[in-house]
C-alpha cells in the first residue's frame, strides 16, 4: 500500500504546480495592459516587485531557473533562457503554459526515488545559496509561485482602489 502511494509523489508535485500556476493565470486574466505595467510599490528597491509586469516576469524566469537547476543537477546541461518583459496578460498567460510545459518535460525521466536527497554533497545549491534536494526545490517552486499570486491579489486590490 506504501509502495502504491509513493508512487504518485512525482505526479502530486507537478499536479500542485500546475494548479498554482493555473490559479495565478485565473487572478490576471482581466488585468488591462495599463495595469499591467503600472509601478505600484515605488519605494520597493527590488526591481521584481515593482509592478505586476516585473512579478510576471520574476516568476516565468524563475520556474525556468528551477528546471534548469534540476537538469544540471542530472547531467543535462542546460541555461536559463533570458527574462522577457512582455506588454499583454495574454502574452504572460503562454509564457505560463510554457513554463509548464518544460516543467513537465523536465520531469519526464524523474521517479519518485529520485526527489528526496539527504546528502548534502549530492544537492542542488541555488544561486541564493540554499540546498535542496528535487521534491524540496519543487515545493519551493510552488510556493513561490504562490506567494506572488497573493502579492498580485494584494496589487490588484490598491489597482481598484485607485481607479
Amino acid at each position: 500500500m506504501d509502495k502504491k502511494i509513493n508512487q504518485n509523489a512525482v505526479h502530486t508535485l507537478l499536479a500542485e504546480y500546475k494548479k498554482a500556476i493555473n490559479e495565478l493565470q485565473d487572478i490576471i486574466l482581466n488585468i488591462s495592459e495599463k495595469n499591467l505595467v503600472f509601478v505600484i510599490d515605488k519605494e520597493t528597491p527590488n526591481w521584481d516587485c515593482k509592478s505586476i509586469q516585473t512579478i510576471l516576469t520574476h516568476v516565468i524566469s524563475s520556474g525556468y531557473s528551477y528546471c534548469i537547476y534540476i537538469q544540471n543537477s542530472r547531467d543535462i546541461c542546460s541555461e536559463r533562457p533570458e527574462k522577457i518583459i512582455r506588454t499583454s496578460i495574454i502574452q504572460y498567460i503562454k509564457d505560463l503554459d510554457k513554463l509548464l510545459e518544460f516543467t513537465f518535460n523536465t520531469f519526464i525521466n524523474i521517479s519518485d526515488n529520485d526527489l528526496e536527497e539527504s546528502d548534502n554533497t549530492k544537492k542542488i545549491i541555488t544561486s541564493w545559496e540554499q540546498l535542496y534536494d528535487i521534491e524540496q526545490l519543487m515545493e519551493h517552486a510552488i510556493v513561490h509561485v504562490l506567494r506572488h499570486r497573493r502579492q498580485i491579489e494584494k496589487f490588484k486590490i490598491i489597482l481598484n482602489n485607485e481607479a
